[in-house]
């Protein structure tokens, strides 16, 4: 939905809740797709977002079923805790497997038992072979639901088979297994369609296979999918027997998930935090990454402090020190982003740093002597000192040289020691460019004192 179409439903289903009007807000919403109604929801106040659901759910069961599916789990599963097991059940037996799972994964364990016993027992099942994976890997996104055939199956039989299954929500490919199961090739539908009826599989099938198993990592299937052009990769076990497919569509939402989990971790914030939280619950969040902040930028003070006679003797020190400092953090967090890019589709890591390292180098060095010469031109025209501009000059250069080395071998290390390069990152970088910054600006300010005052 547009920017400008969204922000009138948003504002028009307020008025509707406000007023009670529940026709109209169900007006407003019944020609909209799922994905629609959920980007909706998501700007709404959780009270708001229960009466929307709430209202979809007494008249259209189906579309809510697949709203859900397109709800944040962790609001999906506030909104279900409310709703009676009968209810719960009725709408997990028509929503897909996987999204079941990382709902169910959120609500209470005796609810979650109570859930799963109430449900039939095919998707019941399904849902408990997806919860024994542990969560953010192939085996937890997966859908059990697939076509796979015998590659002695001609494509006459396949056909009339796939007829008989029904429609299954990984209908992208036919997969291709042996007398034990094994996964051995895999066929487009459009083959299917077009090759003649009496054609085993086995004789248009590609034997190329890209999989993955259980256990590989949610980003990595994500990255498969994107590096080989995909709609759906299968899941094998370690016998290489077929267990389940990811799809396209799960691994879009991975995609923005991890995007997400990222730009959060990098500027300190809970992931699950939101515009539409109670303001005490957003302080109970962001509160702990703010008190590591403060812990992390504590050092500067004291290198101020050690400094404090030269800034007394020539007080202007003082109105470029911010400068030094913000440019070190700006370069070092460009960086950072950079390298938490590469490390997140795999193409760097600590044994492979060495391009990478000397080409920010590079980069944080040339800018540092573009920047330092530009500030020292100022300085002196504004001054009139060339001992200011060439104190300041070397202070930038030495300041983005840093950001570079540290912006690139922190993520690195982070990610050498298994911990999110992306946590942390930030704050231990602006730590060290406003220390390192400042130590060296003013540490040339008072070897240089007697010529600048």
């Amino acid at each position: 939905m547009r920017i400008q179409p969204l922000r009138i439903a948003i504002s028009s289903a307020r008025k509707f809740i406000n007023m009670g009007a529940l026709s109209r807000l169900l007006n407003l919403v019944k020609n909209f797709h799922a994905a629609e109604i959920s980007s909706l929801m998501d700007h709404l106040t959780f009270r708001e977002k229960r009466i929307l659901f709430n209202v979809l759910l007494d008249k259209n069961k189906e579309k809510t079923g697949e709203v859900l599916s397109e709800l944040d789990p962790e609001d999906a599963s506030l909104i279900l805790k409310e709703l009676p097991l009968e209810q719960i059940t009725d709408l997990f037996q028509i929503t897909p497997p996987d999204d079941v799972a990382s709902i169910l994964d959120l609500l209470p364990e005796d609810m979650k038992e109570s859930v799963l016993g109430a449900m039939e027992e095919k998707p019941s099942e399904d849902v408990k072979e997806l919860l024994h994976y542990e969560e953010e890997t192939a085996g937890r996104i997966m859908s059990p639901d697939f076509y796979a055939l015998d590659q002695e199956t001609n494509v006459s039989d396949s056909i009339t088979a796939m007829q008989l299954e029904g429609d299954v929500e990984s209908a992208f490919y036919l997969y291709v297994v042996d007398e034990k199961n094994h996964l051995t090739g895999v066929v487009s539908l459009r083959q299917v369609l077009f090759s003649p009826p009496n054609t085993p599989l086995k004789e248009i099938m590609n034997k190329d296979l890209i999989s993955v198993h259980p256990e590989t990592d949610q980003e990595e299937v994500a990255r498969y999918v994107a590096d080989y052009n995909l709609v759906a990769i299968p899941v094998v076990d370690s016998e290489n027997t077929l267990v389940g497919v990811v799809t396209v569509d799960d691994v879009i939402d991975v995609i923005e998930e991890e995007a997400t989990e990222d730009i959060y971790k990098m500027l300190s914030l809970d992931t699950t935090d939101r515009i539409q939280n109670n303001p005490l619950k957003s302080i109970k969040k962001r509160l702990p990454f703010l008190l590591f902040s403060l812990i992390t930028a504590s050092l500067a003070p004291f290198v101020i402090h050690y400094f404090e006679d030269t800034i007394k003797s020539f007080i202007t020190l003082a109105v470029f020190m911010p400068l030094v400092a913000a440019l070190g953090g700006i370069a070092g967090n460009q960086t950072i982003a950079i390298i938490v890019r590469e490390i997140a589709i795999g193409q760097a890591d600590w044994v492979g740093a060495k391009k990478a390292l000397i080409k920010e180098i590079l980069v944080g060095f040339g800018n540092g002597v573009i920047l330092g010469a530009i500030l020292s031109g100022v300085s002196y025209l504004l001054i009139k000192n060339p001992y200011l501009g060439l104190i300041l000059g070397l202070s930038i250069i030495a300041n983005l040289f840093i950001a570079a080395l540290l912006g690139t071998l922190i993520p690195l290390f982070l990610k050498l020691i298994r911990l999110d390069p992306a946590l942390g990152s930030v704050n231990l970088l602006t730590m060290c460019t406003d220390t390192i910054g400042f130590l060296t600006f003013l540490g040339l300010g008072t070897l240089f004192l007697s010529k600048l005052i």
